[in-house]
């Protein structure tokens, strides 16, 4: 939980993702956080108000304005990178799942990609500025001058040999060839994503971001700033303005 200037008043608490996951154990799982919260000495409001004002969500995948156009992990039967679970898929994609959280729990809710969310907490608004982070694959978010880019799914793209971004620095690659040489092919990753967005900041995070080794981190240029996992939560806040600037004006 955050206060409006986005600092965190309430403790952290971790629910692990179970799958086959579908939006209504999503949803389940924002309702346990909050109940948990209610418990929190001192988190308390005055009778009749409500203990938040508004949620924020950020989740893996395609989301645009609110709906789910593609999420790769929630879909699969027993987690990433296990056979898509056909019912499950159904369920996901296409999704207004923003509406949804606004329907079941009664405030403002903004549902964008994880990564663009870790972005709120860390950018600092001028000049093109990118996030990386590092995880279960490759998360992304790029922002011009304060204002959220178009996401885009670099994670998917061919990195080489006919595999993907996230083939090559997922967390499943990072298991097989350990830190050291996992280190190696980071760097490399941010090489070859350099030439095609040329940012002025690049901001990696991401889960798997501490374990790059201090060798590998001191390769990278004077651009480059490593962020903690944490970003991800303290950007609750800061987001709502960044998606409220990516908003199409409305049309007479």
């Amino acid at each position: 939980m955050l206060d409006a200037g986005g600092f965190q008043i309430g403790p952290a608490h971790r629910t692990e993702v179970i799958y086959p996951f579908s939006p209504e154990a999503l949803l389940e799982i924002i309702a346990s956080d909050t109940d948990f919260l209610a418990q929190v000495p001192g988190l308390g409001r005055e009778p009749g108000l409500p203990l938040y004002d508004r949620i924020t969500v950020g989740m893996p995948g395609m989301i645009r304005h609110g709906k789910v156009i593609y999420t790769p992990h929630y879909i699969r039967r027993s987690g990433p990178h296990t056979r898509i679970d056909p019912e499950n898929e159904a369920a996901w994609n296409g999704l207004d799942i923003q509406a949804a959280l606004e329907e079941r729990f009664g405030v403002p809710a903004l549902v964008i990609n994880d990564s663009e969310v870790a972005a709120a907490g860390v950018i600092s608004g001028e000049g093109l500025e990118v996030v990386l982070t590092f995880g279960t694959g490759l998360g992304s978010a790029i922002v011009d001058d304060g204002v959220l880019a178009p996401h885009l799914e670099i994670s998917h793209a061919q990195m080489r040999w006919g595999l993907t971004y996230d083939d090559v620095v997922g967390e499943i690659e990072r298991i097989r060839l350990g830190d050291a040489a996992w280190s190696r092919r980071v760097l490399r990753a941010v090489d070859s994503l350099f030439p095609v967005i040329r940012w002025d900041k690049l901001y990696i995070g991401g889960g798997n971001a501490a374990r790059i080794t201090p060798t590998v981190r001191a390769r990278f240029d004077s651009r480059v700033t490593f962020i903690p996992n944490a970003a991800g939560m303290n950007g609750g806040v800061r987001a709502w303005s960044l998606a409220r600037r990516r908003e199409r004006p409305a049309r007479g």
